[in-house]
């Protein structure tokens, strides 16, 4: 069976190349790698022009989208290709319009953390529903872009730093928050009001808090009604929360004490609240979410007359979600639907508020825990199951009234491939599958649901973009992405590695997809050193059929095998397959990692002696746990960024999946990497950025001191001023230097 592929075959004319390319089978030669770590983290990106933030513009007359400088891959432009034709071209360039981008305030830095955004320049965009002109945050004001003239209109220019800006419904007005409060901009008048004042220290007012930005991917806290009338917006105190001390140590060697209300698992929470505001007149109205504060406030979402907000509204342990029917004239609300489960809720943003006043939903409150389409009327009854089966519908794309038809992305044939899909809305069909090859799709809908923005790759084709009919027929590149000459991997591509994928076995007979990649000089005559890369963490999948990254080709390339198996709780196989991790992390994780270990060490060309693991964040901390509770399984390992002790970390995640404290405190205790030190036998190489604020800087310092104190041989290195991830080319190329280098000497020296 060969592992190793030839690059991808020629590109064909439009109408077939907007179809994946098929995958040849044509042997690569062993060569010295050309793929250099300092390549790797050069610009442009080797994964070619790769837009972001794709979207129609509201008349439907072009597609804008996010495109990375060609001479730093860093910084990002709005670029814009008209629907009838034409070649994309440049529409705002952040350096005209902000030569001199200012520093990022706190407050923007943590909401940047929290949507792992590392670029700078524009990072977001809104375009009015007119279709004529484009709302760009920017230099921590922000700007009003006429797309006809190129005119900029600069709304503030104030000291304070605004955060997220955005048009109104009807695209009359622009609201944004300032040092802690809501204010809105009328376009017309260029009137400034404050929706609140009281904001400031310790309350907010149309803020997520911090949990909500890193926890519930909600990093917004208003709410616009459509006919822009109300304002449904969240009151937070922070005050409730542990106050933690934290030592920044900064780059330039200055150090800071930071204070930072982080909520550690079994502390309080911030308390949130909900009002409703009218526009004109400011007053609020209080929304009742339950009857404790001790709760999360998880979405908000208007009935497209107004006349409704539906709040979601998730209990402390996370396991019952309930939807309110909120009137916004008198804040009164009542349940609208409640779903309760023995696991826990996974969120979406699936709430489909339709014009027949009718709602869709995703819900896994099914067999298996699938989660699959529902369509509700108006008082939260179901009309119909539009969609089921044991495969995870992974959300929902658009929805086409006068034709009843609903389109998704979902993963029906495999796990491993993500396609576009149409099902009737009444559900008396199975769902028909629009797009084609074998890889990963996305796809953004017009409002005419006539046409999409499909986004395809596989292990052999980066990400290429174009505009598609809604039976999937191209109609035109966005960005064809092609992999020939000039395009950056194209120099590379003839020592590319495509995976080869397979399945194993878990203990009590789940199904564990893997990924193997084999060395670029490979000889089934020869053994080589391995590499098992590992998340291990619930919300992830890390083997699927898409584009990968380029660390694989890169510790291929050097002559190593790189594995890879998403174990129990990995994504996209249902709540079900998800919940073997609950109130015991880092058990089955293990178990299931110590298969993929047995598997990968049962082959003939991997020397058993010598296979290392490595991983980041739960991957740092399942490559404790697995070296830890198996001491004699690997050769080495390196962990970034490791959570140690889980009531170090917060709330929100942590409760979600263990529990409370108090109530699984055996659970918590084996689920600690103290638990288990007594067993450091693996060498290990621990990172981690000294002004982390996820994983907060002091798991690994513990961890350091109690390995000291056994006198442990280990490795370390810190990053100042880097938090969850190490940002930046020099940082980036340091740091994947100093992880080959750890592994060469660990795996290959003496070979």
């Amino acid at each position: 069976m060969s592992f190793r592929y030839a690059g991808l075959a020629a590109v064909a004319a439009l109408a077939g190349a907007c179809q994946p390319a098929s995958e040849p089978a044509t042997e690569i030669a062993a060569s010295e790698p050309a793929l250099t770590i300092e390549r790797i983290y050069a610009s442009p990106s080797l994964s070619g022009a790769t837009p972001r933030s794709l979207t129609f513009s509201p008349d439907g007359s072009r597609v804008t989208f996010l495109r990375a400088k060609a001479d730093d891959a860093s910084v990002l432009d709005l670029w814009a290709m008209d629907i009838d034709g034409g070649e994309p071209y440049l529409l705002v360039d952040s350096q005209v319009l902000a030569p001199d981008e200012r520093a990022l305030t706190e407050a923007e830095r943590q909401l940047r953390e929290r949507a792992r955004i590392s670029s700078t320049g524009i990072v977001r965009y809104d375009w009015d529903t007119q279709g004529e002109a484009i709302l760009v945050p920017l230099d921590g004001d922000v700007f009003y872009v006429n797309v006809e003239s190129g005119e900029a209109r600069r709304l503030m220019e104030t000291p304070e730093y605004e955060t997220d800006a955005r048009i109104s419904p009807r695209g009359n007005f622009v609201s944004f928050i300032r040092e802690q409060n809501l204010y809105v901009i009328d376009l017309e008048s260029g009137a400034e009001t404050a929706i609140t004042t009281e904001g400031g220290d310790l309350v907010s007012w149309g803020m997520a808090e911090f949990v909500a930005q890193e926890e519930l991917s909600r990093r917004t806290g208003y709410w616009w009604s459509p006919d822009e009338q109300y304002i449904a917006l969240a009151r937070v105190d922070e005050s409730p929360v542990e106050n933690i001390q934290r030592m920044e140590i900064a780059a330039d060697g200055s150090a800071r004490v930071v204070d930072q209300r982080y909520p550690r698992a079994g502390t309080d929470n911030a308390t949130v609240e909900l009002f409703i505001a009218e526009r004109e007149t400011g007053a609020r109205r209080p929304v009742e979410l339950a009857a404790t504060d001790d709760i999360y406030l998880a979405r908000v979402n208007w009935a497209s007359d107004s006349t409704t907000a539906y709040v979601q509204v998730l209990n402390r342990m996370q396991d019952q979600i309930t939807i309110l029917a909120a009137d916004p004239a008198t804040g009164a609300a009542s349940p609208w639907l409640v779903e309760t489960t023995d696991i826990w809720i996974n969120l979406t943003n699936d709430f489909r508020a339709l014009a027949d006043g009718t709602v869709l939903w995703t819900s896994e409150d099914m067999p298996g825990g699938f989660r699959h389409i529902q369509h509700r009327a108006a008082d939260g009854s179901l009309i119909s199951q539009v969609t089921s089966g044991d495969w995870v519908v992974g959300s929902i794309n658009a929805v086409d009234l006068e034709d009843g038809l609903v389109y998704f992305t979902g993963w029906i044939e495999t796990p491993l491939e993500r396609h576009v899909y149409s099902v009737p809305l009444d559900g008396s069909a199975a769902p028909t599958r629009i797009t084609s090859g074998h890889g990963r799709w996305s796809a953004r809908f017009g409002r005419d649901a006539a046409t999409f923005i499909g986004t395809y790759s596989d292990p052999q084709t980066p990400a290429r973009t174009a505009l598609y009919s809604v039976d999937g027929t191209p109609i035109r590149w966005i960005e064809e992405n092609a992999l020939v000459e000039g395009h950056p991997y194209f120099p590379y591509l003839d020592d590319h590695i495509t995976p080869e994928y397979g399945t194993l076995t878990a203990a009590d007979g789940s199904e564990l997809h893997y990924q193997i990649f084999l060395p670029a000089d490979f000889d089934p005559d020869r053994q080589y050193p391995a590499i098992q890369y590992l998340y291990g963490g619930p919300h992830s999948q890390q083997v699927h059929r898409g584009w990968q990254s380029m660390r694989a080709q890169m510790f291929a390339q050097r002559g190593y095998v790189y594995f890879t198996l998403d174990n129990r709780g990995a994504a996209n196989r249902g709540r079900e397959f998800e919940g073997h991790i609950r109130h015991r992390m880092g058990s089955v994780e293990v178990e299931d990692q110590l298969v993929g270990l047995d598997y990968l060490k049962s082959l003939d060309f991997v020397d058993a002696d010598r296979v290392g693991i490595w991983g980041w964040s739960y991957g740092g901390y399942m490559t404790l746990m697995a070296t830890l509770q198996a001491p004699d399984a690997w050769a080495a390992g390196v962990a970034g960024a490791p959570v140690t002790d889980w009531t170090l970390y917060d709330t929100a995640y942590t409760e979600r999946y263990m529990g409370h404290p108090d109530a699984n405190f055996g659970g918590y205790e084996q689920s600690s990497v103290f638990a288990h030190l007594d067993n450091y036998e693996t060498p290990l190489l621990l990172i981690h950025g000294m002004a982390d604020d996820n994983v907060i800087f002091a798991n690994s310092v513990r961890l350091y001191s109690e390995l000291q104190q056994q006198r442990a041989d280990f490795e370390m290195m810190t990053y100042p001023g880097q938090r969850h991830g190490v940002r930046g080319e020099d940082r980036s190329v340091h740091l994947w230097t100093m992880i080959v280098d750890y592994f060469d000497r660990k795996l290959k020296d003496g070979e």
